[in-house]
């Protein structure tokens, strides 16, 4: 849901909770001088509740769970209509540190301020920054004027992070025209003037006629892409490479748990040593009185039965609690069972019990085997002597729309490659590696079992933790497991906690799927560019991703020249994805993961380009939407209905073909294969 909040403190309350929080667009949740700031936040029904009290109010509802399925069905039903009819898809820190003057009077600064059409809609974006940095109560306005002199006005808010003041700003701002002359205005008496820029003021060139497109026809599981990976192998053997992972992920796979007893009353949690699919499933656990007085507490396996015998006391009743018979289990069959005592049945008799069942709780059938990733290898020379570029997508299981982005990528250049000059003379230049399924086991359960599972099917919680209930919030967060500005570093965004949304695993790369990327710039020193394919939001950013506390202190910032080279590439990148259908990348949503999201200890980007020096983007595709009745801003979802997850994977990856072409430009101006050093 897309909430606001009553106060910067409710968001606050609510990233210290843990809380799923999916997007905060325009930032606006952590500017302390916004009254109503918004985020999107994954909730149940009983913590909306919870938020409504504090204040909280729904402005939409983006998605709910079980939507994705829908979704999911109605796409390859869609497909399948298409394809019975004959229809197939053409292929063809703080920034300023000075007070107030003498006067009384501020000094505003204009950081941003750029202008854009959408779908026949003009808006425009500013950034401000006050010289009074240490008053929260400075209020900013901006008015606007076009060449015909029609005028208007907007409030900025103030953005504050980690507790440093860093700009006023405010969501993109719908305009009749072109506005020519921006006024900043403070209630210090600061003023500033402007004129905007055209955001991003830069144009792909069209695609030639015949140009082939639109190759994706209906949302995929990662069982459809390894087909449709192997397939493309077999199409163009020439110019195609399928390249095995070094690690295999653990697989659609989970142990066989049971509640035995009443977890309202007294109760234990058995589990199995073994996955439910290798003989955990199925086998059951029951409890028995211990026949007479004095009985010890004793335990059988025998016909995958565990009978547990309860103790008896001197009249024959049973005196066995749940923390002695968790204990006891654990203890005598240490190779097939653990048991710990379910929350608040601790010192409990335990309950005589009819066999219960223990069960994986996993709904699909033919998944449950270690997985082995691949990637495509694109392109004439594909032997390191050609700078490389590495795109991929769904480190997050939801966000079902990327890997169709990076196989719509993958499929244009193929099949255009000897038809098209352009794109064969790409291939010529440019050696391309797309994982299009970095975390295809988190991606299994979210399309079978839990829509919004982020995280991969790793357990590594421990004790009351593992309990069933939880086994939605299970896994690692594969973003958050690299190396460079890890939380294990101190650096924040991630979370030591099993159950967090964002955990960070048990160690630095202690998944296969971030050893995996990591594997491929290891291995593969010719790679010089990275995109991570993200959702949702309308985001496009790069290193530095991290920050430190307390002081707000970034990673290394990329030095000037860099961070030129970062911004020019991404306008152009931008300027590709609106040709598709006008969505443009907001300039607020355009820069550093730390300045313009959150920071996120231990993403895959910072690595990439702090231990091997690549230029390393993350796109977050699904952009807000405009609504033209209600003038407001819509989130998309992590699972759109699939007309809009198509409308993405068509803009976005005229996207990464410009980014191509900037690794192939940008070879043509530096012709050494190497790749920068890292800073």
């Amino acid at each position: 849901m897309r909430l606001k909040l009553p106060d910067r403190a409710a968001f606050e309350r609510l990233v210290a909770s843990g809380a799923d929080i999916a997007a905060t667009p325009a930032a606006s949740p952590r500017s302390s001088g916004d009254a109503s700031p918004l985020v999107d936040v994954v909730v149940t029904g009983a913590a909306l509740k919870t938020l409504q009290s504090q204040g909280a109010r729904v402005v939409q509802v983006i998605a709910r769970a079980g939507d994705g399925t829908a979704n999911f069905r109605a796409s390859k039903a869609a497909a399948a209509a298409r394809t019975a009819a004959g229809l197939t898809a053409q292929k063809g820190g703080s920034r300023t540190t000075a007070a107030a003057d003498a006067t009384g009077a501020d000094t505003l600064h204009f950081l941003q301020s750029y202008w854009w059409t959408s779908k026949g809609q003009t808006f425009v974006q500013v950034e401000v920054a006050t010289t009074a940095v240490q008053d929260p109560d400075v209020e900013i306005q901006v008015q606007w004027e076009t060449a015909d002199g029609q005028t208007g006005t907007f409030p900025l808010q103030r953005f504050v992070d980690a507790d440093e003041y860093q700009y006023h700003v405010a969501l993109p701002q719908a305009v009749p025209s072109k506005p020519v002359k921006l006024v900043a205005t403070s209630s210090l008496g600061g003023t500033a003037t402007q004129a905007p820029k055209a955001w991003p003021g830069t144009t792909a060139p069209p695609a030639p006629s015949g140009y082939q497109q639109d190759f994706i026809s209906a949302y995929m599981t990662p069982t459809d892409i390894q087909q449709r990976l192997r397939r493309l192998a077999r199409q163009y053997p020439e110019l195609v490479e399928l390249v095995d992972l070094p690690n295999k992920t653990n697989g659609y796979r989970r142990t066989a748990v049971g509640y035995v007893g009443d977890p309202a009353a007294a109760a234990i949690v058995v589990e199995t040593k073994a996955f439910g699919s290798a003989g955990g499933n199925g086998i059951q656990v029951k409890t028995v009185a211990g026949t007479g007085a004095n009985r010890p507490l004793a335990a059988t396996f025998r016909d995958r039965v565990l009978t547990i015998t309860l103790a008896t006391g001197a009249d024959g009743t049973v005196v066995s609690t749940t923390d002695e018979v968790a204990a006891f289990v654990a203890a005598k069959f240490p190779t097939r069972f653990t048991a710990f005592v379910e929350d608040g049945s601790a010192g409990k008799v335990m309950p005589v019990m009819s066999p219960v069942r223990l069960d994986d709780g996993l709904t699909a059938s033919g998944l449950s085997r270690p997985w082995q990733v691949q990637a495509l290898r694109i392109g004439t020379h594909r032997d390191g002597s050609k700078p490389g570029v590495l795109i991929y997508s769904q480190e997050h299981a939801r966000e079902w729309a990327t890997p169709l982005v990076t196989l719509e990528f993958a499929e244009r250049m193929l099949a255009n490659a000897k038809t098209d000059a352009e794109t064969k003379a790409l291939l010529d230049s440019v050696d391309v590696f797309v994982l299009p399924v970095t975390n295809p086991d988190g991606a299994n359960y979210s399309f079978n079992d839990y829509n919004f599972q982020r995280k991969n099917l790793d357990n590594f919680c421990t004790g009351a933790a593992r309990d069933p209930k939880n086994r939605n919030r299970w896994g690692v967060d594969v973003n958050r497991n690299y190396t460079v500005g890890s939380v294990f570093d101190g650096y924040v965004g991630a979370s030591t906690d099993c159950l967090s949304t964002v955990a960070a695993g048990t160690g630095e790369l202690s998944e296969a799927e971030s050893s995996n990327v990591i594997s491929l710039a290891k291995n593969h020193s010719n790679i010089r560019y990275a995109m991570n394919v993200h959702s949702y939001g309308g985001y496009f950013m790069w290193p530095p991703g991290a920050y430190s506390l307390p002081g707000r202190i970034t990673l290394p910032r990329p030095d000037a020249e860099q961070s030129a080279a970062f911004l020019a590439s991404a306008k152009r990148i931008v300027g590709a994805i609106s040709t598709t259908r006008g969505t443009v990348t907001w300039p607020s949503n355009t820069g550093p993961v730390a300045d313009v999201l959150y920071s996120a200890a231990g993403n895959s980007a910072d690595q990439l380009y702090y231990e091997f020096g690549i230029y390393a983007w993350d796109f977050e595709v699904g952009n807000d939407l405009w609504n033209a009745t209600t003038q407001q801003w819509e989130g998309v979802g992590f699972q759109p209905p699939y007309d809009e997850a198509h409308a993405e994977s068509q803009e976005y990856a005229a996207g990464l073909v410009e980014l191509v072409r900037v690794a192939r430009d940008d070879a043509a101006d530096e012709p050494t294969t190497t790749r920068r050093e890292a800073k």
